[in-house]
């Protein structure tokens, strides 16, 4: 059963048709059929730019050939960069480091974020609130069953992580760019 919450946040017909159809199973395989559909269309577009994303190496200035990919990245790193796994919270080197320099991406060595722009977000991984300009792409992610906004490196195309708006954090842009330790490197200033 959805919450009230859950329900107000549903299109009107579909919130309705829950509220007032509790028992009636033809309302029920009628909202069913529906959520298939519209789950099938929203997949296919999301399968088919993330398929982009991954396998075509020519869009990327740095892009290479995943054969090449699994020679220069450990297994971790081509999970997480390659394939957009993410590495356990509070287990990355980079979740409390501390110092001043700029973070790279641990596939092709482009800069991404300044440690300026790093912050304590409790989230266990690295939490930036903007990066270097022109060094990230967003794209939408709806690998869970809700729509997040993927961060990756623009140059290679490595999945960085996700970008979280709103949360309320006390910085510039009120974004938290949550980020797998395993996709960065820190170059010393």
């Amino acid at each position: 059963m959805l919450s009230r919450a859950a329900t107000s946040k549903l299109s009107p017909v579909l919130s309705t048709s829950l509220s007032s159809s509790a028992g009636n199973i033809s309302a029920f395989s009628t909202i069913s059929t529906r959520t298939r559909t519209t789950s099938r269309r929203v997949f296919k577009t999301g399968a088919s730019q993330s398929s982009r994303n991954m396998s075509d190496s020519a869009t990327f200035a740095k892009g290479k050939p995943e054969d090449e990919w699994r020679a220069v990245l450990s297994p971790q790193q081509f999970r997480v960069l390659r394939q957009k796994g993410t590495e356990p919270a509070h287990t990355g080197q980079y979740d409390k480091f501390k110092a001043q320099g700029v973070y790279e991406c641990a596939g092709c060595g482009t800069p991404l974020y300044k440690s300026t722009t790093k912050f304590d977000s409790g989230c266990g991984w690295p939490a930036f609130f903007d990066a270097i300009p022109g060094a990230i792409n967003r794209h939408d992610d709806i690998s869970l069953g809700m729509v997040r906004t993927e961060i990756t490196c623009a140059a290679c195309g490595g999945h960085l992580g996700h970008v979280f708006k709103g949360e309320g954090f006390p910085t510039p842009t009120d974004e938290r760019h949550c980020v797998n330790s395993i996709s960065l490197k820190f170059k010393d200033e």
